[in-house]
C-alpha cells in the first residue's frame, strides 16, 4: 500500500530540531518551522528572522501550517503501523500470521499450514482459546511448584537452626570436656589436646557438611524461584510467544524430589564425652567410675535436660527450643542410649526414685519413633505408664531397676536392684542392633556407675 505522503522524510522535517513537524508555522518567506522551535529561537536571537534565509519577519505569531501538520501526523501514523506490522510473528514457512495452534504438535500454525499435508487430520484451536487453555494448564503447575518451595524453605530453616545448634553443643562440650581434663593432672595434658582435636575436626566437619546442605538448599529454592518467576513472566508474554515457547517452559517444570533432612548431622557429644574418665583412668591405670549406658541428647525430648556426663536426665517445663533432626523424640518424653548393642551380655542400673510413671527398657535401632506404633517395638518394664506393645507393669513401685540384656540367649531380664529380686523377662531374638530406652513423664532418670570390673 503506498504512502498517504508523497513527501520524503526530510521535507517533514523542522531545520531546527531536525525532528518530524510538531505545530508548524509558516514565515512570509514560505519557510516552516515547529512553533516552539522558532519561537525559542527568537528568543535568544533578540530577533524575530527566518533561521534559514534570515529575513526579518513582520508577523509576532506566524500562523499554523495545517497542511503541512497533517501530512506530518499521517506520516507519524503510518510509521507506526508499520513498526507494529514489522514485529508481529509470522509464520517462517509461509509469511502469514499465525492465527492457529496445532494440538498435536503443539506449536502455533497459519492457516496454509492447516490446509498442508504436515498437520493432516490434527486438531486446531484459535491461539487465544490455545494460550488461555496452557496458562491454565501451567497455573496447576505452579501450585505444586510453590508447595516445594515452601518446603525447602522449611527444611532450610531446621538446617539453619541445626547449624546453630552444632556450634552450642560444641561451645558446651569443649568447656565440659577442659572441666574434666582439670580435674587431672598436668601429664594428662596430651590426652585432652587430643580429645578437643577430635572435637573440633568434628564440629568443622559437620559444620561443613551443614553449610554444604544450606547452600544445596539455597540453589535449589532460587533455581525453583527462577522457575516460578520465568514461568509468570511467560504467562504474561504475548500469546505467540507463549505459546512458541511453550514446549521449553514445559520441560522446566519437572517434577523436583522432596527435600530431604540431614539425619546425623549434630556433634556426637556421647562420643567426645561419654566416659571420659574411665576411658582416661585405661591409661592412668587408676580407679574412676564407669556407667555402662549413657544417654544420647541428640534423640532427647525437648522437655528433657540431659545432665553433662549423659548419665541423667530431668523434665522441665517449657520445652526448650532444640532443632527438630531426625532424630529427637517429639510425640513422647523419652531418650535413647548413645550406643546400641548387637550381641553380648549387657546390664545397666537405673535409678527411678519415686517417679511415679516412668518405663525402661530396651528398642530397636530400625524402629521409627515418630509415631505411637514405635511402642510396639519397645520391650520394657514401667510403672504407671500404660502404652500398646510389650509392656510388663509393676503393682508396685521402686527405687532402682536392673536391666540385664543378654542378645546371645534371647533374653531381656529386669530386676530390683537393691532387692536383688526377679521382676520380668521377655524371650526374644533380636537380629538387629538394640539400643537402651527411657521413659518419663514428670521425674528424673539416672543411670547408675558400675565398678569397672562389671564391665568385664
Amino acid at each position: 500500500m503506498a504512502s498517504k505522503s508523497s513527501l520524503p522524510e526530510e521535507d517533514l522535517t523542522c531545520p531546527v530540531c531536525f525532528d518530524i513537524f510538531k505545530d508548524p508555522v509558516v514565515l512570509l518567506c514560505s519557510h516552516s518551522f515547529c512553533k516552539d522551535c522558532l519561537q525559542k529561537f527568537w528568543r535568544e536571537k533578540k530577533s524575530k528572522e527566518c533561521p534559514v534565509c534570515r529575513r526579518q519577519s513582520s508577523l509576532g505569531d506566524p500562523p499554523l501550517n495545517l497542511s503541512l501538520r497533517n501530512v506530518c501526523e499521517s506520516f507519524l501514523k503510518e510509521k507506526s503501523q508499520r513498526a507494529s506490522r514489522g514485529s508481529e510473528v509470522l509464520c517462517s514457512l509461509h509469511g502469514e500470521r499465525l492465527k492457529l495452534f496445532c494440538l498435536e504438535d503443539k506449536q502455533p500454525v497459519c492457516l496454509v499450514c492447516q490446509a498442508s499435508r504436515k498437520h493432516s487430520r490434527h486438531q486446531f484451536l484459535p491461539i487465544d482459546e490455545a494460550a488461555l487453555d496452557y496458562k491454565e494448564q501451567l497455573k496447576a503447575v505452579l501450585k505444586p511448584l510453590q508447595k516445594k518451595l515452601d518446603e525447602f524453605e522449611e527444611v532450610k530453616k531446621t538446617c539453619d537452626k541445626t547449624a546453630s545448634h552444632i556450634k552450642v553443643q560444641a561451645h558446651q562440650s569443649e568447656k565440659q570436656i577442659k572441666e574434666e581434663f582439670e580435674k587431672l593432672h598436668q601429664f594428662l595434658k596430651d590426652e585432652e589436646e587430643a580429645r578437643i582435636r577430635a572435637l573440633k575436626e568434628e564440629e568443622e566437619q559437620k559444620s561443613l557438611i551443614m553449610k554444604e546442605k544450606i547452600e544445596e538448599m539455597s540453589k535449589e529454592m532460587s533455581t525453583l524461584s527462577d522457575t516460578i518467576t520465568a514461568i509468570k513472566k511467560q504467562m504474561v508474554a504475548e500469546d505467540i510467544i507463549f505459546l512458541q515457547n511453550f514446549k521449553a517452559i514445559e520441560s522446566s517444570t519437572c517434577t523436583l524430589q522432596k527435600p530431604q533432612e540431614v539425619s546425623g548431622a549434630l556433634i556426637d557429644v556421647a562420643k567426645h564425652l561419654g566416659n571420659l574418665r574411665f576411658r582416661v583412668w585405661e591409661k592412668m591405670k587408676d580407679i574412676v567410675q564407669f556407667t555402662p549406658v549413657l544417654l544420647d541428647p541428640n534423640t532427647a525430648h525437648p522437655s528433657f535436660i540431659i545432665s553433662e556426663d549423659l548419665t541423667s536426665l530431668k523434665v522441665t517445663y517449657p520445652r526448650q527450643r532444640l532443632p527438630d533432626n531426625p532424630e529427637r523424640f517429639h510425640f513422647s518424653q523419652c531418650v535413647l542410649g548413645s550406643e546400641g548393642f548387637n550381641s553380648g551380655s549387657h546390664y545397666w542400673d537405673v535409678e527411678v526414685g519415686d517417679s511415679p510413671y516412668w518405663c525402661v527398657g530396651v528398642t530397636t535401632e530400625s524402629n521409627q519413633w515418630k509415631g505411637i506404633s514405635f511402642w510396639e517395638r519397645v520391650w520394657r518394664v514401667g510403672y504407671g505408664s500404660s502404652f500398646i506393645g510389650p509392656e510388663h507393669l509393676l503393682e508396685q513401685n521402686l527405687h532402682t531397676l536392673r536391666v540385664h540384656l543378654d542378645l546371645d540367649e534371647g533374653q531381656l531380664s529386669f530386676s530390683d536392684a537393691l532387692q536383688n529380686t526377679h521382676l520380668h523377662t521377655f524371650k526374644h531374638t533380636f537380629t538387629e542392633k538394640v539400643l537402651p530406652f527411657f521413659y518419663s513423664f514428670s521425674s528424673p532418670l539416672c543411670i547408675l556407675p558400675l565398678k569397672p570390673l562389671h564391665n568385664n
